[in-house]
């Protein structure tokens, strides 16, 4: 008995050592596994599913199970109307009758889709996938030969346009009637002869199901979808979306652990994947509602939430930003939203978000469209996009490489491969294409899919997607975003991070919002840091203040040589910030309206910048 009790002591007290070296050594190691475990299984069951003799499984096949076991739950609230999962797919079964019978469309054909946020936007993509068509999601701020180039270069036949849009088209409408591609608008009648109605036929048309044949697939990465990047320079490109991929993103609202009782709150707009593969159909995966806005509203925001009992919202870009900018309100902390799921949450902001709106989870996810990537803030640590380990390796092969930034391209070593930085150093992101990790491209083009790979990067033969982003991994496994290849810019010798210059400006309390970048200077290599800024309602920039903070809080190399004083922030439908034009434009006073203002050491503050200024400037008379 008592040897009994001796090894029963050893043993709690080697479990109990044990605990405490995990806790004090490996403190998320249990949250790891087990969310890694979740992610695993899934993906395990996607793939066996895929070999049962009843076919693979889509998001689709998932809605139009979903509608047969709760018909009358609200599936879609827009503008206050409710449409129940039976709603939509009675009246997608509408137009996917339409599209066979009037539209002719066949299994494989492509369809261009130009729409805003509307619940028709949802019947139509459905009813094109139950006849069997890929659908191209078109960005409705693209215009004129843009759009045109975005419509051809996904090789689609037929252009389904939303009643409020068909102005758009004027100057293309000919070019594609002459190429014989038919134009649908969501009207009940059509002032063109040659724009043809849908909503009459649909009104008219049957709601049973076409063949369910036409949407059967046999392999998950076959393309269903095609989504174009919306980069800030040079045309869209359409990454092709395949089944597998839509289904992946679709279980982003589940992973971090929500449920069908949950309210999802979308104010972004559906032709982006955030929206219409993580937002709609994580909502189809979870069996849960959402709430759909035609456009983000930052003062409606709250209240919409409030209304609908949101639980869930979607964010991207800067839109915490704006939400964080909106007057105080003794409501503020009044809702039932507990979890934003999204990306590009800044350190500052989420910090002023959590205190002001309350101890929502914010769960960052890092991924391209068409990347093979996918990081998943699922600890909730404020500043970090992810968290990698031992077991996420094993599945998932990525490296960190140094990067050069004069000369824009990684660094190699005398064998020519790339070279991995070390723990907590910044380097590029590329991630390993393989069986289990593919790259799909972009639709129409095998020069812009090759350009996105680099080869060689190891080893002879390896191919690696290049995300174009500089990351960090410290040495606890988080990954943290330090800026994209075209954002970080080389001065005095240093590469600047615009990302932690943009953090450090924003805390100046008469800055609302800021975007980085640096400027060409003759004479000088590199390129000089500027800073477009504007001032919160009621405030006026302050350039002693700016100054000291700015002394205290950047790098010598990082510090804004030049201000721009702005009304209006240009930014993309995704709330990213365009710093194209402002890196074009300079900063010559006398081809820009907005006011300037130059770094000056002597006054201890940032004074307007005159002509004069910017003569001796040009000259090297003042030195920088």
């Amino acid at each position: 008995m008592p040897l009994s009790l001796g090894w029963l002591s050893a043993l709690l007290a080697g479990l109990l050592c044990a605990h405490v070296l995990q806790t004090l050594c490996f403190p998320y190691f249990w949250r790891d596994f087990f969310f890694l475990l979740k992610v695993v299984r899934y993906g395990v069951r996607l793939e066996l599913s895929s070999r049962l003799p009843r076919g693979v499984r889509t998001v689709l096949d998932r809605f139009v199970q979903q509608a047969r076991r709760i018909p009358l739950k609200p599936f879609l609230i827009h503008e206050g109307r409710v449409h129940t999962y039976r709603d939509v797919e009675l009246r997608s079964n509408r137009l996917a009758n339409v599209f066979l019978e009037a539209a002719k469309l066949r299994k494989g054909d492509c369809v261009a889709l130009l729409m805003n946020n509307e619940p028709d936007f949802l019947c139509a993509w459905f009813g094109l996938a139950k006849v069997g068509c890929s659908v191209a999601f078109l960005n409705t701020n693209i215009k004129s030969k843009a759009l045109l180039h975005c419509f051809h270069s996904c090789g689609a036949t037929t252009l389904v346009v939303g009643s409020d849009l068909v102005e758009c088209l004027d100057g293309i409408l000919g070019s594609l009637l002459e190429d014989n591609i038919q134009v649908w608008a969501m009207k009940s009648q059509s002032e063109h002869p040659q724009v043809l109605s849908l909503l009459d036929k649909v009104e008219a048309a049957s709601d049973q199901p076409v063949p369910a044949a036409l949407r059967a697939i046999t392999s998950l990465k076959s393309p269903t979808l095609y989504i174009f990047t919306s980069g800030t320079t040079g045309l869209p490109k359409a990454a092709v979306i395949t089944h597998l991929q839509s289904l992946k993103a679709a279980a982003g609202f589940w992973a971090f652990g929500a449920t069908e009782d949950d309210v999802v709150y979308i104010p972004l707009p559906l032709y982006h994947s955030a929206a219409s593969l993580i937002g709609i159909g994580g909502t189809i995966e979870l069996g849960a509602s959402c709430v759909l806005k035609k456009k983000f509203s930052a003062s409606q925001f709250w209240n919409d939430c409030r209304k609908y009992d949101v639980t869930v919202f979607q964010y991207i870009g800067e839109l915490c930003r704006y939400l964080c900018n909106q007057p105080e309100s003794a409501n503020d902390g009044v809702h039932k939203v507990r979890m934003g799921v999204g990306n590009g949450l800044r350190p500052d902001v989420w910090r002023e978000f959590h205190g002001r709106f309350g101890n929502v989870k914010m769960c960052e996810v890092y991924g391209s469209t068409e990347g093979n990537l996918c990081f998943m803030n699922h600890i909730g640590k404020i500043g970090t996009v992810g968290r990698s380990n031992f077991f996420y390796r094993l599945l998932f092969k990525y490296d960190l490489v140094k990067y050069d930034m004069a000369r824009d391209e990684p660094v190699t070593g005398p064998s020519g491969f790339c070279q991995r930085v070390e723990k907590g150093e910044t380097g590029l992101l590329l991630s390993k294409v393989s069986s289990l990790s593919p790259f799909f491209g972009y639709a129409g083009s095998k020069q812009l899919t090759e350009r996105k790979l680099r080869r060689g990067v190891f080893v002879k033969g390896d191919a690696y997607f290049n995300t174009g982003d500089l990351m960090a991994e410290d040495h606890e496994g988080f990954i943290s975003f330090r800026d994209r290849v075209g954002d970080t810019f080389r001065w005095k010798g240093e590469n600047v991070a615009t990302t932690e210059v943009t953090e450090a400006l924003g805390q100046v309390d008469f800055i609302q919002e800021v975007n980085v970048y640096g400027v060409e200077v003759k004479g000088h290599e590199g390129r000089a840091g500027m800073a477009a800024i504007i001032t919160r309602p009621g405030l006026a920039l302050d350039g002693r203040k700016l100054f000291h903070h700015v002394m205290r809080e950047v790098a010598a190399y990082a510090r804004p040589l030049f201000i721009r004083l702005q009304v209006v922030m240009e930014t993309t439908s995704t709330f990213k910030q365009q710093k194209f034009q402002l890196v074009q434009s300079g900063f010559d006073p006398a081809a820009i309206s907005d006011p300037l203002y130059v770094l000056d050491y002597q006054q201890q503050s940032y004074v307007p910048l005159t002509e004069n200024i910017y003569r001796s400037i040009m000259t090297g008379e003042r030195k920088l």
